[in-house]
């Protein structure tokens, strides 16, 4: 699978965000960046935006993919705030 829309990327996310059922230390490494999205996400963002400006994603390489990365960390974020920390 490409994931040209990382080159360069600085913060440090990766493809797809974890999906255990446990808190896991790149969610405890990303914690600021899943506040973000939900911020940008109540705030009416849109998604391109975002994963240029919060997950420092290149949205013009490879949007799908891109946008993939974006979903999963917000969905990431949402599971943390209603389950992850209650574990």
């Amino acid at each position: 699978m490409d994931i040209s829309f990382l080159d360069r990327c600085r913060s440090g996310v990766v493809e797809l965000a974890p999906s255990e059922s446990v808190v896991t230390e790149y969610d405890h490494a990303h914690m600021l960046t899943y506040a973000r999205l939900l911020d940008a996400e109540r705030d009416g963002h849109k998604w391109s935006v975002v994963a240029v400006e919060v997950l420092d994603l290149n949205v013009s390489v490879d949007g799908e993919g891109a946008r993939r990365c974006w979903q999963s960390h917000l969905e990431r974020a949402h599971w943390l705030v209603r389950e992850g920390f209650a574990t």
